[in-house]
């Protein structure tokens, strides 16, 4: 098929380059003329693995490009808008102006037909009312939201084998048998090999997005809110979760403790979705949202607390290696990072803060140039005094706390992630703190008795 996709931030790259991969034929469209520069050299402009391996190969292939010029997309069959709703500078709403603009772009060049097929998330509503835009523009193109689904770390692989396609489709009969026959064949190869799909209305294809990132949001800071009860009675928040996730009910994904979640969906998304009820005066089914968000930030504050218990009661001029920066591993994300953010706030405290990540270096250079950094993680460890663990890297997780202590002046970890052994470096010498786990402290060196002569 002939395929454009409008945005090639995060979304829209991956999505471009793994519809040609799929061996459509695909035109990205972005107006930042350095982004499109990029990708069309084979350079992506973030980081995520496979997708520049990717890139290359379909741009080798002639079946895919990038354009500037929304003209670019005429005569594609179908046309997936996928810009960023961010969350406006005034209010916890989403800021819609990015997909307004974009279906501005794409009108001129509709035929009737062509598919409009929203993948932003947006707060429910938005379908409907640039549905009503396409129709009135006389273009006969229709109008369908089929929302994405992208972990990022694993984007790739979740856009061209998706846990599950879910289409909003119009509701007149003719309308929607033609946009989901224009979708089945976009997404052939998934549906091929058994991949669920779910055929809905506007509405409900934009909740189902908002409303799995709440319930994400939700378990994430429910396991959290146990481990500062944990915390507080001495209790292993991890054995917690693990004797809890046998319930079938409840599971063991994402009842991992630590300091909470980030990035660019959850935090915003959940805080729109609490908006949006606001504004459809149901503001109250979604209150729980407002302590979710207020547990999951409050998990940063409790990290540095951490540090500062272990120092001595304060921080001033001591050196802090901060592991980790990107909000998870395997990305170079900082948006909403909890692990950038507690760098930035010991830094606040007066630790001389030298924070380290393998990809998202630069990009916490552009946003915070006074924090310290290291490239290299044995200059980050090199006479620390502590050692905090914000981004589980595998190589945070596999370092050997006796080559660490030969490297670092403190003996105290804390572990933001819950996901390095206490034992292992208590007996190394180290003070390990965890999230909702207890304290180890090294063990006491034995008392040597002399005999007597």
């Amino acid at each position: 098929m002939r395929i454009s996709v409008t945005g090639c931030g995060y979304l829209g790259a991956v999505h471009a380059v793994s519809m040609a991969e799929l061996g459509h034929d695909v035109v990205g469209i972005d107006v930042d003329p350095l982004k499109v520069s990029a990708l069309s050299a084979g350079v992506a402009p973030f980081f995520e693995p496979g997708l520049e391996e990717l890139l290359a190969s379909a741009l080798a292939t002639g079946r895919l490009r990038f354009s500037t010029d929304a003209a670019d997309a005429r005569g594609a069959q179908v046309h997936f808008i996928a810009v960023g709703t961010p969350q406006r500078a005034d209010s916890n709403a989403a800021d819609l102006r990015f997909v307004d603009a974009a279906i501005d772009s794409l009108l001129p060049h509709l035929s009737p037909g062509d598919l409009v097929a929203g993948k932003s998330t947006v707060p429910v509503g938005t379908a409907a009312r640039l549905a009503e835009r396409v129709a009135s523009s006389g273009s006969g193109a229709l109008l369908a939201w089929n929302p994405e689904f992208l972990r990022e770390g694993y984007a790739v692989q979740d856009t061209i084998s998706p846990d599950r396609l879910v289409y909003g489709l119009p509701s007149d009969g003719s309308a929607r048998a033609a946009s989901e026959a224009l979708l089945d064949e976009v997404y052939a190869t998934a549906l091929a090999a058994g991949t669920p799909k779910v055929v809905a209305d506007h509405a409900t294809a934009e909740l189902v997005k908002t409303a799995a990132n709440a319930f994400l949001a939700t378990k994430i800071s429910f396991i959290n809110a146990m481990a500062e009860i944990a915390e507080t009675v001495d209790a292993d928040v991890t054995l917690l979760a693990d004797a809890i996730g046998h319930d079938a009910r409840i599971g063991r994904r994402f009842l991992n403790a630590g300091i909470g979640f980030g990035g660019g969906c959850l935090p915003k998304d959940i805080r729109a979705f609490q908006a949006r009820a606001d504004e459809l005066g149901r503001g109250d089914a979604l209150s729980f949202l407002r302590e979710i968000d207020t547990i999951n930030l409050r998990r940063r504050d409790r990290v540095c607390q951490m540090v500062v218990e272990e120092l001595g009661g304060q921080v001033y001029r001591k050196k802090v290696a901060v592991l980790g920066l990107a909000f998870k591993p395997d990305s170079d994300d900082i948006r909403d990072s909890p692990a950038l953010d507690v760098a930035v706030r010991l830094l606040g405290l007066g630790a001389h803060v030298i924070a380290t990540d393998p990809e998202a270096i630069p990009n916490s250079i552009r946003k915070h140039p006074q924090l310290g950094f290291a490239t290299d993680t044995a200059d980050a460890l090199h006479h620390a005094d502590a050692i905090v663990l914000v981004t589980e890297w595998q190589e945070y997780r596999d370092l050997d706390p006796a080559v660490v202590a030969g490297l670092a002046s403190g003996r105290v970890v804390v572990d933001g992630r819950n996901v390095l052994d206490p034992e292992r470096w208590a007996a190394a010498g180290f003070t390990y703190r965890g999230m909702g786990r207890p304290r180890r402290a090294p063990a006491p060196a034995p008392v040597v008795e002399l005999a007597e002569v």
